[in-house]
């Protein structure tokens, strides 16, 4: 049976490059993981790898946990191993149980700093209407999870960067390098809602900060830490919860829905982009795609109207 899986694993990287057209880095980078899935198997004699249970998965992951690896790393290798099963259910050598069991929440509860989709969604509707800063709160917590930015990124975000009308905003990462971020439709509509009634006076001087308290004074990251962790107690999601969970759930989600390692890099910011002004590097269209495509809230708004101060 474990030749079986060899076979399976060189046909499936036979069928990234051939037939999904995927970079041979990209299927190296499956490759490695689904490799130490057939590691796993040899070494606990798992013979029936078409079938897998919750169980059999949950050991797997202990499994990952022993080799020590990072939080993010073991997300993607469940993410390699979905894609994986998508495959063989392709090839009717696995049916859609294995598939669905590899985006269970209950499988993706056990990574304790990547959340489910419904956990996210959960945490996306904790601030209420009664709240004194609900606009910006929901702005904020939508902004986090849409882009998958930084918290520093977020608190940093300057008006004349935010494109509503087009779907993306920019921001500014580590060595204040430059990228073009997509943004959907839930997070339009509430950066429409707050920039429009729920923003405070702000400063007559310097650029507009997003992001500010009632004063009119620009956000910083334990203000961002402070607010995530309240509305994680709300939403009943665990203590650890930070805004850097939601920068690895936005990742994790966008793989698991089929989005290849590069693109996922740029809009994270983990490449090295070079940018100029006009951002000539930057193909705008398909990470807009891509992130509409597999992001659980990706889905554009109908035409939306610019707020005050949009460009």
């Amino acid at each position: 049976m474990l030749n079986e899986l060899q076979s399976d694993l060189g046909a499936f990287r036979h069928y990234l490059r051939a037939e999904r057209g995927m970079a041979d880095n990209t299927v190296q980078a499956y490759g490695r993981d689904l490799d130490r899935f057939a590691k796993w198997c040899a070494l606990v004699r798992y013979g029936d790898y078409t079938t897998p249970t919750l169980r059999d998965l949950a050991r797997y992951l202990a499994f990952l946990h022993d080799e020590q690896l990072a939080v993010p790393s073991i997300a993607r290798h469940l993410v390699s191993l979905k894609m994986f099963y998508r495959f063989l259910k392709l090839e009717e050598k696995a049916d859609a149980a294995a598939v669905d069991l590899l985006a269970s929440p209950k499988l993706w509860e056990r990574i304790p700093s990547v959340l489910p989709p419904n956990a996210v969604d959960e945490l996306l509707k904790a601030p209420q209407a009664g709240d004194r800063f609900f606009l910006r709160d929901r702005a904020l917590l939508e902004t986090l999870y849409a882009t998958g930015c930084r918290a520093s990124e977020v608190v940093g975000l300057k008006v004349q960067d935010v494109y509503l009308d087009a779907s993306f905003l920019k921001c500014f990462g580590k060595g204040s390098k430059q990228r073009v971020v997509p943004l959907g439709r839930p997070a339009i509509a509430a950066l429409r809602a707050y920039l429009a009634d729920g923003r405070s006076a702000k400063p007559a001087d310097g650029p507009e900060n997003v992001f500010v308290s009632k004063s009119g004074r620009p956000l910083d990251r334990i203000f961002l830490w402070a607010l995530v962790k309240k509305y994680c107690k709300r939403a009943g999601l665990p203590a650890a919860t930070s805004p850097h969970t939601l920068r690895h759930s936005f990742a994790t989600h966008v793989l698991a829905g089929g989005a290849d390692l590069r693109s996922v890099q740029e809009m994270l910011g983990h490449a090295s982009i070079s940018t100029t002004q006009h951002y000539t590097h930057v193909d705008r269209d398909r990470l807009k795609a891509i992130h509409k495509q597999f992001h659980p809230r990706g889905k554009p708004g109908p035409d939306p109207k610019p707020a005050d101060g949009v460009g």
